[in-house]
C-alpha cells in the first residue's frame, strides 16, 4: 500500500481531523484503536508534518503495546524524523527499556543514526541513562562511533556533566 501524497491542500478537515486523531492515539498509547486501524489497512508508516511516524511518538512515549502492533504491521524502525531522529534514540533518552528491547528485536540498527551521527549510545549516555547505555552496549552498540563532530558516546556524555555514563564508556578504552 503507498502512503497517500501528504502535500498541503490536499487533504480536507475530516481525513485531518482523523490523522490528528490516529497521532494522538499512538502518543498517548491507545493500542487498540492503533492496532484496528493498522488492520483496516493504516499505513504503519503514516507520518507528520514533522515527520514523526506513528512508531516515533509510541517509542517516544514508551508505550510498548503500540510500537509492538506498528512493528508487527511493517514499521520501519529506522525510519528518521525531520530531525534525524531514530525512534530507538527517542526512546532510549526517555529510558524506556521495553521500548529498546523491541525495536532491536525488530531489526532496528543498534548504531542507526540521522545526518549529525548521534546514535542512540550518544543520546543515553548524554543524558546519564546507564542502565540504557549497559543495554545498548550489550545489543553491539559501537562505543567508538563519532557523531559529525567527531565526539564519541563518552565524550558527548562527558560535555552534558553526565558523570556515571562518562565513566562506564571511559572503562571500556581501559
Amino acid at each position: 500500500m503507498t502512503e497517500p501524497d501528504p502535500s498541503p491542500g490536499k487533504w480536507d478537515e475530516e481525513t485531518l481531523a482523523f490523522a490528528a486523531h490516529v497521532f494522538q492515539c499512538a502518543r498517548s498509547g491507545d493500542a487498540e484503536t492503533v492496532g484496528g486501524l493498522l488492520d483496516q489497512g493504516l499505513p504503519a508508516n503514516m507520518s507528520n508534518d514533522k515527520g514523526d511516524t506513528l512508531l516515533m511518538l509510541a517509542s517516544y512515549h514508551g508505550h510498548a503495546d503500540v510500537v509492538r502492533r506498528l512493528l508487527v504491521h511493517g514499521a520501519d524502525p529506522d525510519r528518521l524524523n525531520d530531525r534525524g531522529q531514530t525512534p530507538l534514540a527517542g526512546a532510549a533518552f526517555k529510558g524506556f527499556a521495553e521500548v529498546v528491547e523491541l525495536l532491536l528485536a525488530h531489526g532496528a540498527s543498534v548504531d542507526g543514526c540521522g545526518p549529525d551521527g548521534r546514535t542512540a549510545l550518544m543520546t543515553a549516555a548524554m543524558f546519564n541513562r546507564v542502565e540504557m547505555v549497559e543495554r545498548l552496549l550489550a545489543a553491539g552498540a559501537d562505543p567508538a562511533a563519532r557523531d559529525a563532530r567527531g565526539a564519541t558516546a563518552r565524550r558527548a556524555a562527558e560535555a552534558m556533566g553526565a558523570a556515571e555514563a562518562a565513566a562506564r564508556l571511559g572503562a571500556l578504552e581501559e
